[in-house]
C-alpha cells in the first residue's frame, strides 16, 4: 500500500508538532522516537486499510481514513510529547537518584496522574523532615543554647515538641530534649530519611515506567 502525499503530509505535520515539544530529550532519542512513530503509524494504517478494503487495490480514501485513525489513536502530539518528556525525566531520576531530579520527575508525573501527585506529596514530606533534622543538627553547632529538639508547654497543660534552629532566645518553660545528641542523631536520621524517601520514590517511578506503554 502506498501512502498518498496528503496522508504523508498529515504524518509529517503531526510528528513535527511532536518534535517541537520534546524538550529536554536528546537529539538522537528524538530522532528515534519520531522514526518509530512514523513506522508505527504507517504499519497500523496499512493493516487497517487492507482489512477494510479486501480488494487487491486499496483505495486512496481508505488509506487516508486509516492514517487519520492511526494518528487519532496516538492522541494529540502535545499530550504524547508530555508523556515522552515525563518518561525521559523519570528515567534520569531513576538513574541518578538525585533528590532534586527525583522531585523534578515526580512533579512532571504529577501533571499526568493522581498517583504521581500522591507520590510527589509523600516525597516532599519525607525530604522536608529529612532536611529539618540535618539543619537542626547543623544549627546546634552555632547556637548550642537555643537550637535542638525542644519540648514546650502549650495551653491546657499539654506539651508539644518543636525543632528549633536557634533563632531568638530560649523559650520560657521549654526544655532541650536531646542536647548535643541532636547532632549525631539529626545527621543520621536526616540522611536516612532522605535516602529512604529517594528509594521509595524511585521504586514507584520504576513501577510506573514499567506499567505505561508508549507507542
Amino acid at each position: 500500500m502506498t501512502i498518498t502525499g496528503e496522508s504523508q503530509q498529515k504524518i509529517d505535520d503531526y510528528l513535527g508538532r511532536l518534535r517541537a515539544r520534546l524538550h529536554g530529550v536528546k537529539d538522537d532519542e528524538v530522532r528515534e522516537i519520531v522514526e518509530e512513530l512514523r513506522s508505527h503509524v504507517i504499519d497500523k494504517a496499512t493493516a487497517s486499510a487492507t482489512q477494510e478494503d479486501s480488494t487487491e487495490r486499496v483505495t486512496v480514501v481508505a488509506v487516508e481514513a486509516a492514517v487519520d485513525a492511526a494518528l487519532a489513536a496516538l492522541g494529540s502530539p502535545e499530550e504524547l510529547a508530555r508523556q515522552y518528556t515525563t518518561d525521559n525525566v523519570l528515567a534520569q531520576a531513576e538513574a541518578s537518584r538525585s533528590p532534586m531530579k527525583v522531585l523534578h520527575g515526580l512533579f512532571q508525573w504529577a501533571t499526568l496522574s493522581l498517583a504521581g501527585l500522591f507520590v510527589l506529596m509523600g516525597s516532599v514530606v519525607g525530604y522536608f523532615f529529612g532536611v529539618v533534622f540535618i539543619l537542626v543538627a547543623m544549627a546546634k553547632l552555632f547556637h548550642p543554647h537555643t537550637a535542638g529538639l525542644w519540648i514546650l508547654p502549650s495551653g491546657g497543660g499539654d506539651t508539644e515538641f518543636s525543632f528549633r534552629l536557634g533563632f531568638g532566645s530560649a523559650p520560657i518553660g521549654g526544655r532541650d530534649v536531646l542536647g548535643w545528641w541532636i547532632v549525631p542523631i539529626g545527621w543520621l536520621a536526616g540522611a536516612a530519611l532522605v535516602m529512604l524517601t529517594t528509594h521509595i520514590a524511585v521504586w514507584y517511578v520504576r513501577k510506573y515506567r514499567r506499567s505505561i506503554s508508549l507507542p
